[in-house]
This record gives C-alpha cells, sequence and structure tokens, in this order.
C-alpha cells in the first residue's frame, strides 16, 4: 500500500493555522513523540505561525504527566524537546483539529467510535499512513520494549512526521 501523498485540506493562515493531533493510549510515549517531532520539523522550516500541534491519548491513564523519560531521552539525543503534559481526547477536539492521527490501529478504531456518526472520518488517519515504509502501520508501543523499542519509534515517527510535512505543506506556505 503506498503512502497518502494528498489530502483534501483548507487554506490555512497565521490567524487559522493547521491544527494537527497525535493519539497514542495513554498520551507518554508514542504520541507526545510524535507532537515534538512534528513540531521540531515544523519549526526548523519555518512554519510554526501556520500549524498548530498537540498530542493526546484515547485513555486517561496518565493525565497530567509528563513524556515517559525514555521518550524524552530519545528525543533530546536527537535535538528534539518533548514538552507536553498527557491529556485524553475528547470528542470536542474532532471540532478543533483538522487532521486526527493515531499511532496504531486499535488507538485508530477508538477514534472512529467516539466519532458515532462519522461526521470526521475524513480528518482520521494512522501516522503511518503517511511512511514511505510503512510495514504493518502501526507505530509499535516502546514501553515494555526497553531502550531499543524507543529508538525505534523515534525513526518510525521521524521519518512519518517528515513524510506528513511534505503532504501538508502545499497548504501552509505562506
Amino acid at each position: 500500500m503506498q503512502p497518502v501523498t494528498k489530502l483534501a485540506l483548507r487554506e490555512v493562515s497565521k490567524e487559522d493555522p493547521l491544527k494537527v493531533c497525535f493519539v497514542c493510549l495513554g498520551n507518554i510515549c508514542r504520541s507526545p513523540t510524535a507532537e515534538g517531532v512534528f513540531q521540531h520539523i515544523v519549526n526548523r522550516d519555518g512554519l510554526s505561525a501556520l500549524v498548530e500541534v498537540d498530542s493526546a491519548g484515547t485513555a486517561a491513564y496518565h493525565v497530567g504527566e509528563p513524556a515517559n523519560s525514555k521518550s524524552r531521552m530519545i528525543a533530546e539525543q536527537n535535538g528534539v524537546s518533548l514538552t507536553s503534559k498527557a491529556r485524553k481526547f475528547e470528542y470536542s477536539d474532532f471540532d478543533y483539529f483538522d487532521l486526527v492521527i493515531a499511532m496504531d490501529k486499535e488507538n485508530l478504531r477508538d477514534l472512529q467510535r467516539l466519532d458515532r456518526k462519522s461526521r470526521h472520518r475524513d480528518k482520521i488517519f494512522l501516522l503511518r499512513d503517511f511512511d514511505p515504509v510503512p510495514g504493518d502501520k502501526e507505530v509499535p508501543d516502546p514501553y515494555y520494549g526497553g531502550i531499543n523499542g524507543f529508538e525505534l519509534v523515534f525513526e518510525i515517527v521521524m521519518r512519518s512526521c517528515e513524510s506528513l510535512l511534505e503532504v501538508v505543506r502545499p497548504h501552509v506556505n505562506s
């Protein structure tokens, strides 16, 4: 399966930036990594005024907690800061965000179930839908995989977020 290379998105402006939310289960490993990586590359490319980035979890297990220490360590080793605090994804987030990007199929299903009337299906994706090397389409949960699991997640997220930015770039060029 080929990665997503085009999206039907509105044109954005500084007054109404593109809003992207990355979602995993607890919002302490994968989605804050994706948030930090995507924010890093958006900043690097001078697009921070045109793109707003956030993350959330489908469960409320870790609300208010920072990203996992191993996620933060790997990100920092790669020049990326993970500064967000965990929060739970709420139905109202669908109305706010232009793109809601799940880390795995289980969280994708949870988001789709939350969107009972399918009003927001066109904005829900898997992160690896944008990955040039999508594998099984899932960003694996690194929590029990030791440091190598966190390194693998960072590599997948970086590659996928770089590709995602290229897909949204036509909508955010000022």
